[in-house]
């Protein structure tokens, strides 16, 4: 592997419009979940200007459409859209189409007998730390998140006035022997009202940019190559700009392209969807591996079958051509984790409604919160892996 390079990782906010959809369909998530922890979801939504489509399979409690459809309005109106072309209030046309879940999906997941349960569909998906960060994670998506989560904050306390829902940004960092030596450019663009310019927005967005990332990487801004809206200005935005879908930003969720992606989206799924489920754990194995030490960096795949419990295979790679102890570490993983749909739920906790606040700013790297949410973030397993 290359020891010297520049390396790129982008995040979008809450108000981009494929993040207004996902967090809408975690919504939906959450919603049944909070009925009934065993509730079935697979939920997408696309959004277009004054326009949210829900669409689907549910089982499990009977949500009326109109409560539905209130939530959906709940959810537009705490991201920050009261805007002429997307508004939480009645001007934007909501429908929902969701139907109730295929039974022969349901009969491939279902436990019964002797049979445990399967998972929900078949793919693959990989886990990764890295110890470039406290919280384990590839320095320039975990830069590029924070810029923007510490914006939307702000946003919406009223600190920050004239910056809209709708921003991205996106961060090149260079390494030398392996490790973020410094950064070499920053890009944010983001949406404004027509009441400022564009050096107004820029002296806006660059105190965000101090507080996000550590000295030690930038040596001051003016150093730095930063670009504030280079297409010049950015008024219209969100879903009127540009329609939205949900699980069209896999990248973002994860670890901006450090590492692979199994394909599968997370939004919108219930826990028995491998997808999600399944790729929270393998980022708990792997996070609980570099935290033990062994590892500077921890790449996990899982793969499985529609309908089958059990993953068909567990990958581990550690990065420093140690066989001995990339197969140490699959074999802990096996002795001491249940990896089947069900192990994952009870091991994580994942059956509750935990998943809204994940639709944004990553679903890695995040505090473990009281409510259960971000469990797979806990290292509270690092200690099996300490030889």
């Amino acid at each position: 592997m290359k020891k010297d390079y520049f390396f790129t990782s982008e995040s979008v906010s809450e108000g981009h419009p494929d993040k207004v959809c996902d967090r809408i369909s975690d919504m939906v998530v959450d919603t049944y979940l909070s009925s009934e922890p065993q509730s079935r979801v697979a939920c997408e939504t696309l959004t277009t200007t004054n326009k949210v489509v829900l669409a689907g399979e549910t089982r499990g409690p009977n949500i009326h459409k109109d409560d539905l459809i209130s939530r959906v309005r709940e959810c537009i109106k705490d991201i920050g859209y009261d805007q002429e072309g997307f508004t939480w209030k009645e001007a934007t046309k909501i429908e929902s189409h969701l139907h109730s879940q295929s039974s022969d999906i349901a009969m491939g997941v279902d436990s019964s007998g002797n049979k445990d349960e399967g998972a929900g569909d078949q793919g693959i998906m990989f886990g990764y730390a890295c110890n470039e960060t406290n919280v384990l994670m590839p320095a320039p998506i975990h830069y590029s998140h924070k810029i923007l989560r510490l914006m939307a904050e702000d946003r919406k306390s009223g600190k920050l006035k004239n910056i809209e829902p709708d921003s991205k940004s996106q961060i090149t960092i260079e390494y030398k022997d392996g490790k973020p030596s410094s950064v070499k450019s920053i890009v944010i663009s983001t949406q404004h009202s027509a009441d400022i310019n564009q050096s107004q927005v820029r002296e806006l967005v660059k105190p965000y940019i101090e507080k996000s990332i550590p000295k030690n990487l930038i040596n001051g801004l003016d150093d730095t190559e930063i670009y504030v809206n280079p297409t010049g200005n950015f008024v219209i935005g969100g879903p009127d700009g540009d329609s939205g879908l949900t699980g069209r930003k896999i990248i973002v969720d994860t670890y901006g392209g450090a590492a692979p992606h199994g394909g599968g989206a997370f939004s919108g799924k219930d826990p028995t969807k491998v997808d999600r489920s399944a790729a929270y754990a393998a980022r708990y194995l792997a996070k609980n591996v570099v935290a033990s030490k062994i590892a500077d960096k921890c790449l996990i795949q899982l793969a499985y079958a529609i309908g089958v419990s059990k993953p068909l295979s567990i990958y581990v790679d550690l990065f420093d051509n140690d066989e001995e102890k990339n197969k140490y570490v699959e074999k802990l993983i096996n002795e001491n984790f249940d990896l089947s749909p069900r192990g994952i739920r009870e091991m994580l906790g994942l059956n509750k409604p935990i998943y809204q606040k994940t639709s944004a700013y990553g679903h890695f790297g995040r505090d473990s919160e009281s409510d259960g949410s971000f469990s797979w973030e806990n290292t509270d397993k690092k200690g099996i892996f300490i030889k």
